[in-house]
C-alpha cells in the first residue's frame, strides 16, 4: 500500500462531477480529504490517495485524462 497527497483542481464544467465516488468504486483507491475549497465556478481538493501503487498510479492517470489537474504534493509514502 503507498499513500501520495495530491492537489486536485477542478475546472468550472468538472465540478459538479462525483470523482471521488468513482476513484473509490472503479479505481480501488481511498481519497482522504485533508482540505477542499468548491464552488459553483471552480474547486480545489488537497487528499491523500491510498491503495496499491498500481491503482494510485492508474487513478492519477485517469483524473488527469478527465481534465483535472493533478499536483503531486511531497514524497510516496510506502506502507
Amino acid at each position: 500500500m503507498i499513500e501520495v497527497r495530491v492537489k486536485l483542481t477542478f475546472p468550472e464544467d468538472l465540478v459538479r462531477q462525483p470523482f471521488m465516488a468513482r476513484l473509490v468504486r472503479d479505481h480501488d483507491v481511498e481519497p482522504n480529504i485533508r482540505r477542499a475549497n468548491v464552488d459553483e465556478n471552480e474547486g480545489w481538493i488537497v487528499c491523500e490517495l491510498n491503495g496499491e501503487p498500481g491503482r494510485v498510479e492508474d487513478a492519477i492517470g485517469w483524473l488527469r485524462a478527465q481534465g483535472i489537474r493533478v499536483d503531486l504534493l511531497g514524497d510516496v509514502v510506502e506502507g
